[in-house]
């Protein structure tokens, strides 16, 4: 008999919405076949079967389940008669969760002198200290139940039960006007979508960041593209200016590597990616994710817009998974695909050095050769990690990018 298991699928995820099964108690099951769905902050995962057998359901639909929970029972009829069924994943609460954890018991205090106990580097991620400094509790107070002594959201949340003004919180602002507007307003819960997406953007305000804008001549890039559009759709694949832009931006973080880098805060050292994995904002159903190409600099034109092409389609169906959604070194997000706006400031992801948003090309006067004349103008942002990177890096990476897009040799090469 083997137990069915909300494994840690990484990401920092802890936890997950079970959606539905996908089978019924008892019914018989191979092994791999899909038997749960699971929404997590990044993508609907399925659940496959362990083994073949019987299955008996544990876990109930519709309810927030923890990495580590036992959902079902797989085996023969007489191993699952003598399975003792675990209690079922807990509902979550509106209420915070350091609301509802109860304090630990004070341990007995000694009469006895103690040795003085020594500094010790605190270990928690830039989220955590914030989370810190919002609830005024002294970090190096809080004892971390992490591996090597390191502080988690939960300690930080559990230390904060501790406190009688936490326990009483004082009725905010927004509950006044929504008792004052009684039968006028409505709740909406977060999806794990957009929890993740509140929890990221925190996270990004906490970098100190640099934005450099500019605007690229964009007449070559769009005539390359419409003249090869025909010869894409003959091999099945929608061309569009991406794949294009993904290039030229490889070429520029080559020119400027520490912003294909991240940033180690507690050992502060750059992490330099000799690889190019570049990360695309795609809008969803239930919110923006970041899809990725994977070694995006050995792929060719078609090849990365048919990866374009199936990543969009899986977020749309919501087959997308959770490896095609990591370990982006880069990330664009094409605001023009939207159809609007001139100049827009992307937020960084929390792991990565940089973002470039590109925004919609349109007609705009050109000057050529000193004189003017209509062309396609493509604004640009590229905002960076002003840790890793100072604004000169920003401004050279966008220099390298016109110099690229700009270019029709290097276009029609790609083409």
């Amino acid at each position: 008999m083997k137990e069915l298991k909300f494994v840690d699928v990484g990401e920092g995820i802890t936890e997950g919405h079970f959606q539905k099964w996908l089978v019924k108690d008892g019914e018989s099951v191979k092994e791999d076949q899909a038997l749960a769905q699971i929404e997590t902050d990044k993508a609907v995962v399925n659940l496959p079967a362990p083994i073949s057998g019987t299955v008996k359901l544990v876990a109930k639909e519709d309810s927030t389940v923890k990495v580590g929970d036992t959902l079902a029972f797989v085996g023969t009829a007489d191993e699952l008669s003598s399975a003792e069924r675990p209690p079922p994943p807990k509902m979550t609460s509106s209420m915070p969760t350091f609301m509802q954890q109860q304090p630990p018991k004070p341990e007995p205090v000694s009469m006895q002198a103690q040795p003085i106990p020594q500094q010790h580097e605190i270990m928690a991620t830039p989220y955590v200290r914030k989370l810190a400094r919002d609830n005024n509790i002294d970090i190096t107070k809080v004892a971390g139940t992490g591996p090597g002594g390191r502080i988690l959201e939960n300690d930080i949340r559990s230390f904060a039960s501790k406190s009688p003004a936490m326990q009483k919180p004082v009725p905010k602002f927004s509950e006044v006007l929504e008792e004052k507007h009684e039968g006028d307003i409505e709740r909406v819960p977060l999806s794990q979508t957009r929890k993740a997406i509140a929890k990221n953007v925190e996270i990004s305000l906490t970098i100190p960041s640099f934005t450099h804008m500019d605007i690229i001549n964009a007449t070559h890039l769009f005539n390359i593209v419409h003249q090869e559009k025909p010869n894409a759709e003959k091999l099945g694949v929608k061309l569009t200016f991406l794949p294009f832009i993904i290039k030229a931006t490889i070429e520029a973080l080559k020119e400027n590597p520490r912003l294909n880098a991240s940033y180690d805060a507690e050992k502060q050292e750059v992490i330099l990616k000799k690889y190019y994995n570049i990360g695309l904002a795609a809008e969803a159903t239930d919110g923006l994710k970041v899809v990725v190409v994977k070694n995006a600099d050995k792929k060719s034109i078609i090849d990365i817009a048919k990866d374009i092409q199936s990543l969009h389609e899986k977020v749309m169906n919501q087959t997308i998974t959770i490896d095609e959604m990591r370990d982006s070194t880069f990330t664009i997000t094409n605001v023009g695909s939207l159809g609007g706006g001139f100049l827009a400031v992307p937020i960084i992801n929390g792991h990565e050095a940089g973002i470039l948003g590109t925004n919609i090309i349109r007609d705009w006067p050109v000057v050529v050769d000193g004189q003017i004349q209509v062309g396609k103008i493509m604004p640009f942002s590229v905002v960076i990690d002003h840790r890793i990177a100072d604004g000169a890096e920003a401004v050279k990476f966008g220099n390298a990018l016109i110099r690229y897009l700009e270019d029709p040799e290097f276009l029609e090469m790609l083409g």
